[in-house]
């Protein structure tokens, strides 16, 4: 009679070990993983002021780079001249609250002789911080940058007006006074002043009727007394109704090569009286 083989019994003690070993790996993988997933956002290029400041300048905040941040919070310090410490310590906030995007802070006579840092704080999804402090930017000297230069009694050029200065319209003369059914051409003389009233010289004026087409759009620069003479001739949509009692323009004011709806620029609508019977 052949004798039967019998199979090794596996041994419970290997079937330990496995269970053992996974369980080892997974105490140092799974915190590892937790542990990278709560990790704090990483600044890898710092924030920084886009602008240097002067009297009536804006100054910018520029967030830098960051990994791993799902929002931001900033904040625009005022320093001592040379600017304080590097973490911001020795600086103060200019608003009561850390700001939810980084907006704009127009520099004022109160800011002269103080230098600004930017501070950025990044938080991730699971609500941690990361704060990082620009370097400081130059100190804001009153004689640098003026809304109205130093002699503006006599007028000013538009070149030397800076924010929160602004362009206004002062007065307006046109030729014909009333516009007729037979008018062809109409000249508007518009005077430009800022600085408490005083005339500019330089500004770009623009006009054009509105609705458009019914007589051409004109620009002029205004002279050294603040007036633009502009010409605006008939297109064939004059008059816009057999009772038009009004003919309403556009006009604007701005400085050349500043933005046409920021900056010292501005805008207006004059009317002028119709006649057509």
């Amino acid at each position: 009679m052949t004798p039967v083989r019998r199979g090794r019994a596996v041994r419970p003690i290997s079937i330990a070990l496995v269970f053992a070993a996974s369980a080892a790996v997974a105490a140092v993988v799974v915190p590892a993983v937790r542990a990278h997933a709560r990790a704090a956002p990483v600044n890898t290029r710092p924030p920084s002021l886009v602008i240097e400041p002067g009297l009536g300048s804006r100054l910018e905040i520029a967030p830098g780079t960051w990994s791993g941040a799902t929002s931001f919070s900033y904040e625009y310090l005022r320093c001592p001249d040379g600017g304080g410490a590097p973490d911001g310590s020795q600086c103060t906030p200019t608003t009561s609250a850390p700001l939810a995007s980084p907006g704009v802070h127009l520099v004022v006579t109160t800011d002269a002789g103080h230098s600004f840092r930017a501070r950025v704080t990044a938080t991730n999804a699971a609500g941690q911080k990361t704060t990082v402090v620009s370097a400081p930017s130059a100190a804001a000297i009153e004689s640098e940058v003026r809304f109205c230069p130093p002699g503006y009694q006599a007028g000013a050029t538009v070149g030397e007006l800076r924010p929160p200065a602004r362009l206004q319209f002062d007065r307006h003369t046109q030729t014909p006074a009333v516009i007729t059914r037979s008018t062809q051409r109409i000249t508007l003389r518009v005077q430009v002043v800022a600085c408490e009233d005083q005339v500019v010289r330089g500004a770009i004026v623009y006009a054009t009727p509105t609705p458009f087409q019914m007589f051409s759009e004109a620009e002029s620069v205004t002279d050294n007394n603040g007036w633009a003479t502009l010409t605006l001739t008939r297109r064939r949509f004059f008059p816009a109704t057999p009772r038009q009692q009004h003919f309403v323009v556009f006009l604007r004011a701005n400085k050349p090569g500043e933005d046409l709806l920021g900056g010292i620029s501005t805008r207006q609508l004059i009317s002028l009286p119709v006649r057509l019977h």
